[in-house]
């Protein structure tokens, strides 16, 4: 069984401002703290508990700059077996179309066959929620959405449960297939200590020449050794996944941001009452005075 687990770096939402705004209406993310988008990992945790269940291997890919490669040693030490980072200049400023037709393509030219397709609900930067049933869309699968457990996968099928937020639903569907996780699905599970002492030498291709400074020696020798240990960090262009260059990056997004604000919700006219019955009386009478209600 091969899982192939979509995650993103994301930047820390808290310190989003205007001020973080390229011209170009496109984030300047180099400027913000990035992490693993939280909804990932439990997407992480849903295939890594397949996995022990079921056998097979769990693929963890991404989009990003180099320093996403971050989030893709934390895959590894979490339990991931390959991952592979999508980074090219020319992906840069992709919206949701644009970003789907990335990994799609991806997947298309490289990860064939594969039996499942895991991703978290949503990006906490976008919030849209919109690339991975693109990805289904364009890879031509059947997608479920909110799963909060696979319950079982036998005969080329799963069965899954669906936090539909009043009710749950109990859904079967054929592999191969893409399901979205949200963050109540389950607790995913901490880096693992003796492979968070061998995966943080992971290295991807845009770290290669610093690493063979630091080991001075050639860099297809430290290419060769990261390959040897399992420590390379699978790293692919436009030119690797076939990409038609009018689909990716900003030229193939047709969503254009204009403006990011910070918006600070700050109480006006506050009143306190007391907590005694002549507090209430006030209130309910101010209450009353305003038309809230009565």
């Amino acid at each position: 069984m091969r899982i192939v687990v979509l995650a993103k770096q994301v930047p820390d939402t808290k310190n989003v401002t205007g001020e973080v705004m390229k011209p170009d209406g496109t984030l300047n993310r180099a400027a913000l703290a990035a992490v693993f988008n939280p909804e990932d990992l439990n997407a992480l945790e849903m295939a890594l508990d397949l996995k022990d269940r079921y056998g097979g291997e769990v693929i963890v890919i991404t989009m990003g700059p180099p320093r996403a490669a971050d989030i893709l040693r934390d895959a590894l030490c979490r339990g991931a077996d390959r991952v592979i980072l999508l980074s090219d200049r020319r992906f840069a400023g992709a919206d949701t179309l644009a970003t789907s037709y990335t990994i799609a393509q991806a997947i298309t030219t490289h990860l064939m066959p594969f039996d499942l397709i895991a991703c978290g609900r949503q990006a906490i930067d976008g919030d849209t929620a919109q690339v991975p049933p693109q990805v289904a869309e364009k890879l031509g699968i059947p997608q479920v959405t909110y799963v909060v457990e696979a319950i079982e996968m036998s005969n080329g099928r799963m069965r899954l449960r669906r936090d539909l937020g009043r009710r749950e639903e109990i859904v079967e569907a054929e592999l191969p297939l893409l399901i979205t996780v949200p963050r109540t699905a389950n607790r995913p599970r901490w880096p693992n200590a003796r492979r968070l002492l061998k995966y943080r030498h992971a290295r991807c291709g845009f770290e290669l020449e610093a690493e063979a400074r630091r080991r001075r020696a050639e860099v297809h020798q430290v290419l060769a050794d990261l390959k040897a240990r399992g420590l390379y960090i699978e790293t692919w262009g436009a030119e690797e996944i076939q990409a038609d260059l009018s689909r990716i990056g900003l030229g193939g997004s047709p969503t254009k941001v204009k403006k990011v604000d910070s918006v600070v919700l700050k109480g006006r006219s506050l009143r306190f009452f007391p907590p005694d019955d002549k507090g209430i009386k006030e209130l309910v009478g101010e209450l009353i005075e305003e038309r809230t209600f009565g």
